[in-house]
């Protein structure tokens, strides 16, 4: 298991002389690969943003900003609370969204696995009208787990590689760049690899070296940091698009590193819950050939057949980052076989909706990576949208047909390379203010010119999950089925991820179930548009909430 870590105080002290929150523990951790520490550097360097090219003291990328990107002046909950941020004085990086230990609480909590506390994370200011990113940060533990099928990032599956993701992201919005300044932060990026002069309070963590002889491998790099063959590059003589696809290759071996804590067989084993099945001698994982889905059902039979199970109590261990108890209980137990529990049928028959006890969880939250890795719509654009604009009133958005939507891209595509000055009014945060304004999920990526990297595979899911053959099926067809779907996200360690949704809309895991509750009696009613079958077949009572919550947070892992 890849530990995350916090930034040497050196580096913040050196580069936030305003802040007060001055952190002390080394970056680099005994056991990385080089590939992964020289990974964890360039995630955290805070030098690739537009707003530290555009205030570059002197032109040197070695000098420090007289003043850093207010963005960064706080990290603000969803609740308003604010705190100093942690890159206060500097611009914008990868872990200002993906937060590990930076704010971490006396008592050992608000730790994050790599996600942040906002509903929609404060992006820098170019006086665009997007002050936030379209969407609440997801984790990254776990994010980059192997799939049974395709490999899809983001909630709207809009990059088949992490590095594809990598480089959008250094060169993109979130970085303060603008669709049509693309060419700037690939030369930026370059410039900064090119003239780092190892100098900094970051680079001190990293063996005080030059970002010119980490990728070169010089003789002088220590062997914890000297980069294989493969991944080693001559800055001088390599193009600006050869630096960024560098850059994003370690970032890439960074990330991959990020997964929950597994044992020797590579079975999760952080959790109480994980701990519940290892005790009882439940399956922890697929067998060959074996599906999530069917794992799943397996496992619910077994613990069906449970007799005298044994219990995980505070008495087997503490969380050092949570204030729950380290426990799996009755309780626990009934909420996994709520959470495991299917209808005879979809919908659900008048009795099982009667008596509840049914969370048809496992049609897309399937062990033990708790995902389907698919997309579904369950009613959260829907609901967020109708929370602003009255009932019906997303059924009643006007939405475009393929040709429609090429016509006027202008107006209904994201900005991309394509079309760097597109509204994009369907990958917007939901305003009073505008009612064209939503965020449609896959369809903003599905059939669009400017986001080629997954298109075939994106068809072929889109297709499976509705039936079609995607080799005779026209995108015409299969674009409107693409409307509001998001991403699959795990289920692990939920305690550190708040607010839930792709929104950010839920505070509590409680309000979680609530939404499902309300949205599966809709979906039953025809009342979603472009619905997920599957949320129909949810058979929830009140009385179900409080187990179904306590075995959601048994999945608590204690990251660190």
């Amino acid at each position: 298991m890849r530990l995350p870590s916090l930034l040497l105080a050196s580096f913040v002290a050196a580069a936030c002389t305003k802040s007060t929150h001055h952190l002390t523990v080394p970056v680099e951790e005994a056991g990385d690969p080089p590939e992964v520490a020289v990974g964890e550097r360039l995630f955290l360097e805070t030098r690739f943003a537009e707003f530290f090219a555009s205030h570059l003291a002197g032109g040197d990328v070695n000098a420090p900003l007289a003043a850093g990107d207010p963005t960064l002046d706080e990290v603000v909950d969803a609740d308003g609370t604010a705190s100093p941020g942690p890159f206060l004085g500097q611009a914008m990086n990868c872990r200002q969204c993906h937060l590990v230990d930076e704010l971490q609480s006396a008592g050992g909590e608000r730790m994050r696995t790599y996600g942040d506390f906002a509903r929609r994370s404060p992006i820098p200011d170019r006086a665009d009208g997007r002050a936030t990113t379209p969407r609440n940060s997801p984790p990254l533990v776990n994010a980059s787990l192997a799939r049974p099928d395709a490999f899809f990032l983001h909630f709207d599956g809009e990059f088949a590689t992490t590095e594809e993701l990598v480089r959008a992201t250094l060169t993109g919005r979130n970085y303060g760049w603008r669709a049509d300044e693309h060419a700037a932060a690939v030369a930026h990026v370059a410039r900064v690899i090119r003239e780092d002069d190892g100098s900094g309070g970051l680079a001190a963590a990293f063996g005080a070296l030059s970002y010119a002889d980490t990728f070169a491998g010089a003789a002088h790099v220590p062997p914890e940091l000297l980069l294989p063959a493969p991944l080693r590059i001559d800055v001088a003589t390599a193009t600006d698009a050869e630096l960024l696809d560098a850059v994003a290759a370690l970032v890439e071996a960074y990330l991959d590193g990020l997964v929950f804590q597994q044992d020797a067989s590579g079975d999760f084993s952080g959790s109480p819950f994980d701990a519940f099945l290892a005790r009882n001698g439940l399956p922890r994982h697929a067998d060959p050939g074996e599906s999530a889905r069917d794992f799943s059902r397996r496992l619910r039979a077994e613990v069906s057949a449970l007799g005298n199970p044994l219990f995980v109590t505070p008495a087997d261990g503490a969380f050092a980052h949570h204030a729950q108890p380290f426990q799996f209980g009755p309780d626990e137990l009934e909420g996994l076989r709520i959470f495991l529990a299917e209808p005879a049928t979809v919908p659900p028959s008048a009795g099982e909706l009667a008596s509840g006890g049914i969370g048809n969880c496992i049609a897309c939250h399937s062990g033990p990576a708790f995902t389907d890795f698919g997309f579904h719509n369950v009613d959260t654009a829907q609901a967020e949208y109708e929370e602003i604009h009255g009932g019906g009133s997303f059924a009643a958005l006007s939405v475009p047909d393929l040709s429609t939507r090429a016509g006027d891209a202008g107006q209904f595509l994201p900005p991309s390379a394509s079309f760097p000055d597109a509204e994009g009014v369907f990958l917007r945060v939901p305003s009073a203010g505008d009612a064209r304004f939503t965020d449609l999920g896959v369809w903003n990526v599905f059939a669009n010119p400017g986001v080629p990297g997954p298109q075939s595979e994106l068809k072929v899911a889109l297709c499976a999950a509705n039936g079609l053959d995607p080799a005779t099926t026209a995108d015409d067809v299969v674009l409107p089925l693409a409307l509001a779907l998001f991403k699959t996200p795990g289920l692990r360690d939920l305690a550190d991820s708040a607010p839930y949704m792709h929104t950010g809309q839920f505070d509590a895991l409680e309000d979680v179930l609530g939404h499902y509750l309300t949205s599966s009696a809709l979906a039953r009613s025809g009342a979603i548009r472009n619905g997920d079958p599957q949320l129909q077949g949810i058979a929830l009572a009140g009385s179900d909430f409080t187990p179904l919550a306590a075995f959601l947070r048994s999945l608590t892992d204690d990251y660190e």
